[in-house]
Formats: structure tokens, sequence, C-alpha cells
């Protein structure tokens, strides 16, 4: 996600946030709702006879019945989700815990409104991507032959895209096939920073992480940069049902909603998981609210869905201060923060750029026209704009994602199975650089995830990984040393994170293309919902790592934090702020 453009919308996404994050914990004491609604269902059941927007979960089978029970409740049916078991539909409020009820429904979620949010930001910083990521000079590696859905507000057909745009589809008008085309901006600046390239030059340096890149447009947001959650999951399953068709092997989400629920329940994160589960690799931006918007001052808790899916690969934004070298990077303030609300999984996987990105847009389109500070006066022309966010992170890393899958592919002349999405997020958090703050502090795991994007190094460890896994111990073509030389030598993080799990040492190099969370791997970890490892933690219903967590229902969290059914953040107990019953007050509920 990028930050926020229009009082509007920045009143939405803190009521939002608010709602979720008070009523998730509060309502189901203060009032009498069925536990299969979500905080947001919960919020305006028996409400009167308005209609709601809701994704119903069904019991596998159930889709027949309880369409019948829908329809003689006159509610309207949308969307049939197979892949997920579950319906969109419009109910009345006085209807909702009548259907909730039902034995054949799991669950009633808020077809929850999406937004792609860029913030105005003038002028480019200059970094050039390829070159602060490591991988300026191997133009022999540029995506070729691998594709990327990009589920955004479009794509539009320009010049730097040539003619490999090679599908689209327009989910805001029922999934139908037509020409490309994006009149918010936002799915194009993404495009542009995954895929574009410099009109008419060779010289990669400054536009596009992977040049050589398909692309396939999957239209789910309109003009003005929102749309709806049951449009997103209709996008990804059918990227999944048409994904050898279509040749897709990355979803790209720069977008998404506040948590309303448990990420077992969500529907968007299901289908984000389904996506997975098929072997297409998810990236997803991890959001935008890492500052307390009471406060001010940085807040953990607030990873977005569906980045708080397990499967998918999160990535938060970094700031690389226009330059080549990384040790002035710093995280960008507004980049969520882990754990996840709710399930308190361990986010984001990884950071990074995504500050201040220079990527075309279409100049109709009504990004440009609204914010005519975000041109650039770059060379590329007028219709190069500047955005900033964690939307920029998530496609940065799509498109060094896409790298590292044509480098495994040629590395091993495509006679061996390809990289699986575990195996990816885990190539890239190995590769990671550590990062610490401008006073030189090493910022916390909940914050850089395994640390900031490294292409170089992950693409040394791609060439290097057999994924038929019989040629040596280490399943290694030939030896890797974990090291990248970006303006000095910078060592690997060497380490992964998975779920609330970390794994330390030459574990990724042990390949398995079945990696999964039930694992017992290497010399030191047994990998499930718990988990001993090395002399740091012993993590199960309550957890003690290192200093500075006792994690179970409750959380103290190094000098700053306490979460239980309230929160309480900041150094000083009356500068902070208190999410809990009492915010509710406050909406009104």
């Amino acid at each position: 996600m990028s930050v926020f453009v229009s009082k509007s919308v920045r009143v939405w996404v803190l009521a939002a946030i608010t709602i979720a994050i008070a009523s998730g914990h509060a309502s189901a004491d203060k009032r009498h709702y069925s536990r299969k609604l979500d905080s947001a269902v919960a919020a305006v059941a028996g409400k009167g006879g308005h209609r709601t927007r809701v994704i119903v979960r069904l019991r596998q089978g159930a889709g027949a019945s309880v369409k019948d029970v829908l329809r003689r409740a006159q509610s309207d049916v949308k969307y049939d989700h197979e892949s997920i078991s579950a319906l969109t539909a419009d109910l009345r409020a006085d209807s909702i815990e009548a259907i909730a009820d039902l034995d054949e429904v799991e669950s009633v979620s808020i077809d929850a409104p999406v937004e792609a949010l860029a913030t105005a930001i003038p002028a480019s910083t200059g970094a050039a991507l390829r070159r602060t990521l490591g991988v300026s000079s191997d133009l022999r590696t540029t995506g070729r032959g691998v594709g990327v859905a990009v589920i955004d507000s479009g794509i539009s057909p320009l010049p730097e895209f040539g003619r490999r745009i090679r599908a689209f589809y327009d989910f805001t008008r029922g999934g139908i096939a037509t020409r490309a085309y994006d009149d918010y901006g936002h799915g194009t600046h993404v495009a542009g920073l995954i895929a574009g390239g410099a009109p008419g030059g060779t010289d990669q340096s400054n536009v596009g992480i992977a040049p050589g890149v398909s692309l396939i447009g999957l239209k789910v947001l309109n003009s003005k940069g929102s749309g709806y959650t049951s449009d997103v999951i209709k996008a990804i399953e059918f990227a999944v049902a048409n994904r050898y068709w279509l040749g897709i092997d990355i979803i790209n989400l720069s977008l998404g909603h506040v948590p309303f629920e448990s990420a077992t329940t969500d529907p968007l994160v299901r289908a984000v998981d389904k996506a997975s589960a098929a072997g297409i690799i998810v990236v997803v931006a991890a959001g935008n609210v890492g500052i307390s918007p009471v406060t001010g001052l940085p807040a953990y808790g607030g990873i977005l869905s569906p980045a708080n899916s397990r499967s998918a690969i999160t990535v938060g934004s970094e700031h690389t201060m226009g330059t080549r070298t990384r040790a002035d990077d710093v995280i960008g303030p507004y980049s969520s923060r882990g754990p996840t609300w709710i399930d308190g999984y361990a986010k984001p996987d990884l950071v990074a750029p995504g500050h201040k990105l220079l990527a075309p847009v279409d100049k109709d389109s009504d990004l440009p026209k609204s914010n005519p500070s975000l041109k650039s006066g770059s060379s590329y022309g007028p219709t190069y704009l500047t955005l900033t966010g964690t939307s920029m992170a998530a496609a940065v890393t799509s498109g060094v994602v896409a790298l590292v899958l044509e480098a495994n592919n040629d590395a091993l002349y495509g006679t061996q199975p390809a990289l699986t999405p575990n195996a990816v997020k885990a190539i890239l958090q190995y590769t990671a650089l550590t990062m610490r703050d401008p006073a030189g502090v090493e910022y916390d795991r909940m914050t850089q995830g395994a640390g900031a994007l490294n292409a170089d190094g992950a693409l040394q460890l791609a060439r290097a990984i057999d994924t038929g896994g019989a040629r040596t111990r280490y399943s290694l073509i030939y030896g890797v040393s974990p090291v990248s030389y970006i303006d000095g030598a910078l060592p690997w993080s060497q380490f992964i994170i998975w779920g609330n799990n970390i794994v330390w040492g030459d574990s990724i190099l042990r390949y398995s293309s079945t990696w999964n969370q039930n694992l017992i791997w290497g010399d030191n970890i047994v990998w499930g919902d718990n988990i001993i490892w090395g002399e740091n933690i012993v993590w199960g219903d309550s957890t003690i790592w290192k200093t500075n967590i006792v994690w179970g229902d409750n959380i103290v969290w190094g000098d700053n934090l306490i979460w239980g059914e309230n929160i309480v953040w900041g150094e000083r107990l009356d500068e902070n702020v208190i999410w809990g019953d009492s915010i509710l007050g406050l909406l009104g509920l």
C-alpha cells in the first residue's frame, strides 16, 4: 500500500483501523452476536433493514442450499467463490444473524473496501533501482519468460511495456476481457516498477526491475483507486484457474484492507493462500499504518489484509535516500509493523525500496490530474510520477522475484522443477541485509522482517540451488559466499522468518520442494505450532524471545508495548494511546 492522498480516504482508513482493532477484541464481550461474524459485520448486524455487502463462507458443498435461503431472504447473490467455498451477497442487516446461525455457514465477513493509496511527494530522489539492488550490470537477467499478474487499477498500454501486456480483464465490470487501460494510474505505476523499460532505449538502470516480464492486468480498482474485496478474490481465483494458459508465475497485490477477523477465516487471505498452494508466488504490500494516528508514535500491529497471510511475501517500505550505498537506508515510518492483529503472526517478511520511486502513468489517468505535484521533471517525460509507500515496495519485490525465477530456471536449463513460493520467500529472507536506524540501532524484526531486499544475493543463491535436490548434501550446484558487494561488502541475514518462527544458519541450503510449516529442519528446529531452536526461544502458547518478548495472550515487547485486550504503546504511559474498549465510545458503538 502507498500512503494517503485525500482527507476522505484518510478518514475512512483511520475509522476502519479503529473499528477493526477495538471491536475485534471488545465487541464479542459487549454484544451477543454470533462468533461467526467478523467485527465489522457484528457492528451493523440487526440494525435496521439497510443492506450490507458481505462474504459468506460455507461448509463444503453447501452452496445451493444457502443460495436458496438467501434468495428467500431477498438477498442479492453477486459472486460464487468456489475456490474458498463462499458467496458474496447483499444482506439486510436484520437478517445477518439468522444467516450466520445456519449450520451450513462457517463465517460472515464484510466485503471490505480495498484501496490503493499514493502520497503526493514531488521530485524523484534519483535512486536507480537496479543499481541500488545490486543488479544494474546484470543485463542478461530481465525476467524473460516470467508472467506477473498485477491486480490493481489496471495497466495503461504505454510504450514502456511494448507488447508485453499479455492479457487484460476488468473485474470492476464482471471480469470481462477488454483493452488494457488504467483510469486511476496506480496499477500502471506498479507495473512500471516491476517491468517498465525506458522508451526507445536500452538503459534499464532507472526504470523497472524486470523489463523482460510479461504482464497480465486484472483491474479491480476504479478511477479513484478503490474497490471491493470480492472483486480482488474473483481476480485471484481467475489467476489461479488460468495460470498455465496465461503464464502467471507471480501475483502482485499493492492493496488491502484493515483486518476485521483472524487470517484463518478472512476470505481474502484464504484466496491468497489458495493461490500460493497452486504454486503462484503472491507478493503483498504490508500497509502504511506504521504510525499511531492518535499519538504520532511508532505503532505495532498495523499489517493489513491480505498481508497477514502467512503464505504471502509481505513487504514493508525502505527509503534508500537516493543513493547506491545501503548504509544510509532507513525504514519508512509509515510502513506497517507486525505482528499481525488478532493472530500475532510475525510480519513483514522483509522490506524493499518504496520511497519516492519513479515510474510511468497515463497522463489522462486520475492520479496525475488530481496531483500535479507528483509529476517528475524526469527526462523520460511528463507522465512519470514519484509515488511512495509499501505499494511501491511490493512492486519492486515482484520484479526481483521474476529475476530469481528466471535465474534459477536458466541455471538448470529448464530441466528441474520451478522454485516454490515458500522457497522464493526463504531465498529473499536468507539473502536480506540487516538494517539499522540513523542512530545505528538494529531495527526489530517486526519492523524490518528479515531485512532489506538484496537482489544481488537472491540471484546468487537462486542460480546455485538445484530444485531436484539430488546433487549434494546441500542441494547446491556450487558453493555460495553469503555476502554481496554493493558499494562495499554486505553480509546476508542468513535466516528466515516463517509465521511465528525463525530458522537460523544454513537450513535454506538443504532445499526441499515440499517446504511447509511442519518440518524437522537441520539440527535445531521443530517447525509447526510449537518450536524449540538454538538458545533463544521456546515458542508455543507463550514465548520468551531473547530479552524482548513475552508472547501469549498478552505481550510485553521491548520497552514500549503491552498487548492484551488493550494496547498501550509509547515510552510514557501518559503520552500513549490505549486501543481497546474505550475507543468504542468515540465511535458511538
